[in-house]
């Protein structure tokens, strides 16, 4: 019985993957169970290589353009060549229309290696959120084995610089625990962290999110229920709901996850959630 429960939660949580890196906002990580199926480049126990490879802009670039039209290329290799030949008091104004663009151009890991050159020119709070936050945005993305080791371990380090700026600023403290869950050191430390941040800001709704997302991965759906009923309280959200009605699914509380699902679907209003919410409630439906 055990056995078939837990096949089954496999199952729709594997389900639940191929849509979120498909669909949901770049801050929703998927809901893969470590102990399940791990994430590749991560060692077993969750923690990332001490030693991740090197990430060569150049090479990114290169990649990032041969993914756009000649126009949007050209535009691209012009501003870094303006960046490449600049004086030094104009690097930063160069990388930062960089990293913009790059962004309007939904590309993260460009953008952030151009976020991390101008923190590193001009080191202060703002400056490390930001290379955090689009680093962090780059792992989520990312299903490159490879990579996603060197973009944790750069958002990790920008987070500690954050933090070292600001030891009082919440988002540099809950952007640390998640790259130290994630695994950048032992996660009940990442865990602790973003507890104190929630303790001192009930509302954090990233801090909030995050341990939200990672009671689900570890199969603690009871405290993922009332994490997320928390945040909807505070702010409702298409995948707060979402979240919350897959917490609700795997323990077979069918009537509350539709509910959970179908608020989702009208928050997103998303063609593709929209078809897959259909089939989940279609689903569930017919186990009355």
């Amino acid at each position: 019985m055990i056995k078939s429960i837990r096949s089954k939660q496999i199952i729709l949580i594997g389900a639940i993957v191929l849509l979120v890196a498909f669909l949901f906002t770049r801050d929703i990580k998927g809901l893969v169970k470590p102990k399940e199926e791990p994430t590749a480049g991560v060692p077993a126990g969750g923690q990332m290589p001490s030693e991740a490879p090197s990430i060569n802009l150049d090479e990114v670039s290169t990649t990032g353009k041969n993914l756009l039209n000649a126009s949007l290329a050209a535009e691209i290799t012009s501003l870094e060549n303006t960046f490449k030949s600049a004086s030094e008091n104009k690097k930063v104004p160069a990388a930062k229309l960089l990293a913009q663009k790059w962004d309007d151009l939904e590309q993260a890991v460009p953008s952030a290696l151009y976020l991390e050159i101008v923190a590193t020119k001009e080191p202060n709070l703002n400056n490390w959120l930001l290379t955090g936050e689009k680093f962090l945005k780059a792992f989520d993305n990312t299903r490159d084995s490879l990579l996603q080791p060197v973009l944790l371990q750069k958002a990790n380090s920008a987070y500690t610089n954050a933090v070292a700026a600001d030891s009082t600023s919440a988002d540099a403290k809950t952007g640390l625990g998640i790259t130290i869950v994630n695994g950048m050191g032992a996660p009940m430390q990442g865990i602790a962290m973003l507890m104190d941040v929630v303790k001192k800001d009930p509302k954090n709704l990233k801090a909030n999110m995050s341990l939200g997302t990672f009671a689900i991965k570890s199969g603690q759906f009871d405290k993922a229920i009332t994490r997320f009923n928390s945040i909807i309280a505070i702010k409702p959200s298409p995948d707060a709901y979402f979240y919350l009605a897959t917490a609700y699914e795997n323990l077979g509380k069918n009537d509350e996850a539709i509910d959970a699902y179908l608020e989702s679907k009208k928050l997103a209003a998303n063609a593709t959630l929209s078809k897959f919410i259909d089939e989940r409630v279609t689903a569930l439906k017919t186990k009355k």
